[in-house]
């Protein structure tokens, strides 16, 4: 059956000629990604907060759906980069493969170059980052990675198996001598923070069950109500439908300038890990990253 006179959204890459205001706007988000290039991709939401923040933009649903299809469209025409935006789709599983055996040993080689080891060995505290919003997941994890922090998507956690597999890791870690601490970010609202005391209180009496002990902690990282008023974020009254115990205005985590955000999570990490075992482990990784070189060396040939 064909259907005459429906107007559709645009499929695959699309022209696109703007009316004034939507270039404006445009210009805006274009500014917000230059400024915050270092830690791209960034989602529309946290894109949303740095416009609200910097650019009077409107702090309303309605605006945020407005602009998400104005980079949807931007995107398609070209005008937005695909790279400086993420938003999650579906799960990707591939086998992959290689060219030739000589393929696999330059690669090898060019890892052994990027060589690193477990940057938490020896120390007092095993750390793990979970953040509320999967797409930040990516830039937060930038932060982490010197010092050797998983991050995960704590949205994720309705998922009893997620749960559990950090319930193990936890218990894995203490039962090696290793106190262990979950640091978390997550939207100050009555589900952000519901999320964070339910996760705590089930994980840990996993990590019981499991016999890890109980030195484990989880620390709320963000959005606490003093990070609230010293950055001055946006905020927003509680949905009317959630009865949930709270108290305050509501803000999300998304609010938290990326720069921001990155250096709180880095500077969480580093008080936490002592500085010499840091320096010693770091010191025995170089020597090995050498060595790998020098036995793979030849594979660049």
């Amino acid at each position: 059956m064909t259907v005459h006179n429906r107007k559709t959204r645009p499929r695959g890459f699309a022209p696109w000629n703007p009316r004034t205001e939507t270039l404006a706007l445009l210009a805006q988000v274009q500014g917000v990604l230059v400024e915050y290039e270092a830690y791209l991709p960034l989602t529309i939401r946290q894109t949303f907060y740095r416009l609200v923040g910097v650019a009077g933009y409107d702090k309303t649903e309605r605006a945020y759906s407005r602009l998400c299809e104005t980079m949807n469209r931007a995107r398609r025409a070209g005008i937005i980069p695909f790279h400086s935006i993420r938003d999650d789709g579906g799960t990707r599983y591939s086998a992959g493969g290689w060219e030739s055996p000589a393929a696999w040993l330059r690669a090898m080689a060019g890892s052994a170059e990027h060589f690193t080891m477990d940057r938490q060995e020896g120390q007092p505290v095993r750390l793990w980052l979970l953040c509320e919003a999967a797409g930040m997941a990516p830039m937060l994890a930038r932060a982490a990675r010197e010092y050797g922090v998983p991050v995960l998507s704590s949205g994720g956690f309705d998922s009893l198996t997620a749960k559990h597999d950090l319930a193990r890791e936890l218990a894995e870690a203490m039962q090696g001598g290793q106190r262990a601490e979950v640091l978390h970010i997550g939207d100050h609202d009555p589900s952000g923070v519901h999320l964070f005391t339910a996760l705590a209180e089930d994980v840990s009496a996993m990590v019981r069950g499991i016999g890890g002990g109980v030195d484990l902690g989880f620390t709320r990282l963000a959005v606490t109500p003093e990070q609230i008023s010293a950055l001055g974020l946006p905020t927003a009254p509680p949905k009317p439908t959630d009865n949930r115990a709270f108290e305050g205005e509501t803000v999300q985590a998304e609010a938290i300038p990326p720069d921001v955000l990155s250096l709180m999570a880095r500077e969480a990490i580093a008080a936490r890990q002592d500085a010499e075992t840091r320096a010693d482990l770091l010191g025995r990784e170089a020597e090995g990253r050498a060595e790998l070189v020098a036995k793979l060396g030849v594979a660049h040939d």
